[in-house]
């Protein structure tokens, strides 16, 4: 049985972005949506000094619809869905909305992501925590005596939406203000009623398990043929980690044509596009909408942009007893660096450095790497040094003269790279040096490789032909 990825998220983005431009009296039809108290009250989330909003959107790879009802049979059939999705959470995607007209920024976290399950030392894939929390709940509300099935299936899937948030906060280190789940049927209306959403191929491809079928160049897909596009990982040169790409450019590509007006310049659309969301769409239940349109004011459909999280390794085996077995290795202090550098997180008050003095050195010839190095660093409690730029150098280091601990963490910090010790470096300080391979935090700001997958960012200013 196949476990499917889907990009369901996508459908969100179009209710979130359409509900800006349509305007203020549209929020009035969208006042039938389901609603659940994921965010812990009565804190929603601690805002950044900037205003700036958090957002996880989670695409659930679930065969029913907003209120946990079966999908129908023909929607199953159209969409080659099969029967189970196992409850998983194919698709997580942080989204920032800034307070004002800067870019909003996105980063996608592999669904394979092998992380600590929150409240226990074991782990997990990532899109796993779902179901599993979610037969645990259930389990322990019927050993305690309770019976009502739908009572105990309702708070056994709050307990999987919070814990998933969970996990996803303390591997990015980012503290999430705002939920949003979309399912199956929600991708499967949305993207008809926007007319479909351009994207652009290298190469043709097929995929018997997606049902994906798509020759070479630009085209406009939605529906079935939708789902098929950015759920397909068979016959991509890096399997998921292109899934994810996939998943950026068509989310990409609907916010371009929602936020260009001509979606919401058709009444009929809107109108379908409405209907879909409170069909199938799940906000937290402290979300204020109309709040949320007034921050969206001011943003482009050109100023979004989608990265992915660093990987360590895409082939990470992680059972020796079960050597085919695979996940996604990450490290949780190189993603949370690397999400960090990427929403410009900064402390809310100014705090001394608690660490040793950094000087880094920009030996790759990526324009202005020290300085945000030296930057991310800060934020973490480092003292600031020199930066300055020398000739080129393949590898990275840190280097250190009495005091090996700092170093070490730094290095792990900045993706794992080698420590060494040496006499030029002033007594308690440390020096970072970052060759041409470098590819940790602190890349993706500026024009060289991001994140996992060595490419630049997915924005909304065009169609990006892909693999």
């Amino acid at each position: 049985m196949h476990k499917l990825g889907k990009v369901l998220v996508a459908a969100l983005a179009v209710a979130v972005f359409g509900g800006t431009a349509y305007g203020y009296t549209t929020l009035e039809s969208l006042d039938g949506i389901t609603r659940e108290d994921v965010i812990e009250a009565p804190d929603p989330g601690e805002q950044p000094a900037d205003g700036s909003l958090d957002i996880l959107l989670v695409g659930r790879d679930a065969r029913t619809d907003n209120q946990d009802r079966p999908l129908p049979p023909e929607i199953l059939r159209e969409l080659r869905a099969g029967a189970n999705g196992d409850d998983l959470t194919d698709t997580l995607i942080v989204l920032r909305i800034p307070n004002g007209q800067q870019a909003v920024k996105a980063f996608s976290i592999p669904r394979d992501s092998w992380v600590a399950q929150p409240g226990t030392k074991d782990k997990s894939k990532i899109n796993e925590i779902f179901g599993r929390t979610k037969f645990a709940s259930a389990s322990e509300q019927r050993a305690a005596g309770k019976t009502d099935k739908a009572e105990i299936n309702k708070q056994a899937i709050t307990a999987a939406r919070k814990a998933t948030l969970k996990a996803v906060e303390e591997l990015s280190g980012v503290k999430i203000d705002h939920f949003a789940e979309v399912n199956l049927l929600s991708f499967y209306e949305i993207s008809k009623a926007v007319g479909g959403v351009e994207v652009c191929l290298k190469n043709a491809t097929k995929d018997r398990d997606s049902g994906a079928d798509f020759p070479a160049g630009r085209q406009t897909i939605a529906g079935a043929d939708a789902l098929a596009f950015v759920r397909q990982r068979k016959n991509l040169p890096r399997s998921d980690l292109d899934r994810v790409r996939r998943q950026q450019v068509f989310l990409a590509g609907l916010a371009k044509q929602v936020l260009s007006g001509g979606t919401l310049a058709n009444p009929a659309r809107v109108s379908d596009l409405i209907e879909a969301v409170k069909r199938s769409v799940v906000l937290d239940g402290s979300w204020n909408l109309l709040d949320f349109v007034r921050q969206m004011r001011g943003v482009s459909g050109g100023g979004i942009a989608f990265e992915t999280i660093p990987v360590v390794n895409p082939d990470y085996r992680y059972d020796p007893r079960h050597p085919t077995w695979t996940a996604v290795q990450v490290d949780p202090a190189q993603v949370r660096a690397f999400a960090a550098s990427l929403i410009g997180a900064q402390p809310t008050t100014p705090q001394a450095p608690a660490g040793p003095k950094v000087d880094v050195v920009n030996a790759s010839g990526k324009d202005g790497l020290a300085a945000r190095v030296s930057e991310l660093l800060a934020e973490k409690g480092y003292g600031k040094g020199d930066t300055k730029a020398e000739a080129g150098r393949r590898t990275s280091v840190v280097r250190y003269s009495d005091a090996a601990g700092p170093a070490a963490e730094i290095a792990k910090l900045l993706g794992g790279l080698d420590v060494q010790k040496a006499d030029s470096v002033a007594a308690g300080q440390v020096e970072v040096v970052l060759g041409q391979v470098y590819k940790g935090p602190g890349v993706s700001a500026g024009g060289g490789a991001t994140g996992a997958l060595g490419q630049q960012p997915i924005t909304a200013e065009g169609t990006d032909c892909i693999d």
